[in-house]
């Protein structure tokens, strides 16, 4: 006959881990500096068709849920039922470490010419907005942040871009507010 105790501890795991998830969530969102304390409304609006497929991403605000992320890539693709596919991916500690990944799903706010997002990896309790502060007319470029200024991240097509457009990408999420020496720059593989 199974311990009865143990059962009970059994039953509660679900709930312990989502209060302890919800609270590590908390804990991270509130203790993240700010790097942006006025960050504006995306005015762009995007073209979800052009914008779905793969980044690469160039540099970010680190994050607990990114900690130790290079080769990082995000990828979107329009579902059927009208919300975006995301998958997040990286390797841990090197451009060649294990991989790890993350899929999620996002809706569009209404009303924001497609460049607010709210994003959900961990069902519908927890869930992110995703800004689109600007992004090139081509969509080779990319700066995605969200309303209280502790993340950032700027993507791009390529792997690796070079360095004039690097400058001019870190340049204008200046011009937008952020701190950019708060950026952390991810490694990528080198081109084959």
């Amino acid at each position: 006959m199974p311990n009865r105790s143990f059962s009970r501890a059994m039953a509660l795991l679900p709930t312990l881990l989502l209060v302890g998830a919800a609270g590590f969530l908390v804990g991270c969102a509130t203790g993240r500096p700010s790097g942006n304390r006025a960050v504006p409304e995306p005015v762009k609006p995007v073209d979800l068709d052009r914008y779905a497929g793969k980044w690469y991403e160039m540099a970010r605000y680190d994050a607990a849920f990114e900690q130790g992320c290079e080769a990082a890539t995000a990828e979107y693709a329009l579902r059927p039922d009208g919300l975006i596919g995301v998958t997040n991916a990286c390797r841990d500690g090197s451009v060649d470490g294990p991989p790890r990944s993350v899929t999620g799903r996002a809706r569009i706010v209404p009303g924001s010419g497609n460049a607010k997002l709210k994003v959900s990896f961990f069902g519908p309790f927890f869930v992110g907005n995703y800004w689109v502060m600007d992004h090139a007319d081509d969509y080779s470029w990319t700066i995605v942040g969200e309303p209280t200024g502790k993340y950032l991240w700027i993507l791009t097509r390529e792997a690796t871009p070079d360095q004039a457009t690097r400058d001019a990408l870190v340049g204008r999420a200046g011009e937008l507010g952020y701190d950019t020496a708060m950026l952390r720059y991810t490694r990528q593989p080198p081109a084959p």
